[in-house]
């Protein structure tokens, strides 16, 4: 990055040190704690909104709409993350790809799946081959997105569900003598209140999702847990940086970086339960009044 770092071999001490962390590989670590970062911005209202939907369709009359719901929360919350967190990527990547095919390529006859392979057109590869690097890992990001989100999701309906069970029915029930139509009592009745309830519950969710984001080294997304463990193994003298095995210094960052973010969600999340609790006739909204 600097002039003075052009001969490695020719530095050292101070020096030496600023030119090793502002080498490319440590411009892609600093750039992987922001995608750690965009995930959960991204992946917890995503997540929150699939949850959203499976809630609703629990509650909804028609059996058909209920027995969907449940089934989505009820599977996906059984199978191991890790194994869901494989099989959405791969699922949705030859989904679309097949769709693809068969759109762009259908005069090509025979089977994609040959075997253990799975062979479409060159045209129907998302990406394509030609298509610049950073369109393959946004391509990436995005089925790693979707993945979190479907699975976090369903624990997130769960929460929402119970919460929603947990609003005293009467209070409904004198909405409803009141002249309420049914979405009416949903949104001002139901819905504030059920906050108060989910809230420990979503927050504990966060917490896990906060966890969960090295899983993205397993989906083949750089991320903070594979440079840390790219640029902390030891290297010899064919590297233009050789150093001893500093993995444990790396990791040592990713932890506070974990640390900083658990600590700044305890503080939001109180803050939220302040708000949503204050009026309401809950255990919290007594202990803000005191």
């Amino acid at each position: 990055m600097f002039s003075f770092c052009a001969d490695p071999a020719t530095i050292d001490g101070f020096v030496w040190f600023t030119c090793y962390v502002t080498t490319g590989k440590h411009m892609a670590f600093y750039l992987s704690f922001g995608v750690v970062l965009v995930l959960l911005a991204l992946a917890a209202p995503a997540a929150l909104l699939f949850g959203f939907a499976g809630a609703l369709a629990c509650r909804s009359r028609l059996v058909v709409v209920r027995v969907l719901g449940q089934g989505y929360i009820t599977m996906v919350r059984g199978i191991p993350d890790i194994a869901f967190f494989l099989f959405v990527p791969v699922a949705l990547d030859q989904a679309f790809e097949f769709l693809r095919h068969k759109m762009l390529c259908g005069d090509m006859t025979g089977s994609v799946w040959r075997g253990n392979e799975f062979l479409v057109c060159d045209a129907a590869k998302l990406p394509l081959g030609s298509s610049p690097q950073w369109v393959h890992e946004f391509y990436g990001f995005m089925l790693a997105l979707l993945a979190f989100a479907v699975v976090f999701g369903a624990f997130a309906g769960n929460t929402l569900r119970g919460a929603m069970r947990a609003v005293p029915e009467p209070q409904l029930q004198a909405a409803a003598a009141f002249g309420m139509t049914r979405r009416q009592v949903f949104w001002r009745v139901l819905l504030p209140q059920m906050w108060v309830y989910a809230l420990p519950g979503l927050s504990n969710l966060w917490m896990i999702l906060v966890k969960a984001t090295p899983l993205l080294f397993l989906l083949g997304v750089e991320d903070v847990v594979y440079w840390a463990r790219e640029l902390g193994g030891s290297k010899t003298s064919a590297h233009s940086y050789p150093h001893d095995d500093w993995r444990l210094w790396y990791f040592l960052a990713l932890l506070v970086f974990y640390l900083a973010i658990t600590w700044f969600s305890e503080r939001f999340f109180a803050k939220l339960m302040t708000r949503f609790s204050y009026g309401q006739a809950t255990l919290g909204s007594l202990e803000v009044t005191r």
